[in-house]
């Protein structure tokens, strides 16, 4: 998966999202509740792992993301990306100021490690 070097660079923060819904427009926010800030090493950890995620095909599912992650700067006000993971059809969908529109859609391989991985530490985060 391709991550925006000076987005990460900047990231102080990531809040980790369980969605509840998808929202009716692209570029907003998706809906839900936070349940992980990550900080340093654990952020750090995080989008190392987000950025070694292999490429893959695109599945047919809808889109239907069960988490997504916020990168915040040190100021806290606006998140610089978010990034929302289907494990169904394979898709992250990201968006935010820092994000380039040939990013705002990737697929990745979600039965690679990495992305086994990643997945693991979403349902350890959820209550």
């Amino acid at each position: 998966m391709q991550l925006l070097t000076e987005a990460v660079a900047e990231t102080a923060l990531i809040e980790v999202v369980r969605i509840s819904a998808v929202p009716s427009e692209r570029g907003v926010s998706y809906p839900g509740r936070a349940i992980a800030h990550w900080v340093e090493g654990e952020a750090e950890e995080l989008l190392s792992l987000m950025g070694s995620l292999p490429s893959g095909a695109q599945h047919r599912c809808g889109f239907s993301p069960g988490w997504s992650v916020r990168a915040y700067g040190e100021s806290l006000d606006l998140a610089l990306f978010e990034a929302a993971f289907c494990f169904n059809c394979h898709e992250v969908r990201m968006h935010g100021p820092a994000v380039p529109s040939e990013l705002e859609t990737q697929f990745f391989d979600a039965d690679t490690a990495p992305a086994q991985a990643l997945l693991t530490l979403f349902r350890a985060a959820t209550p």
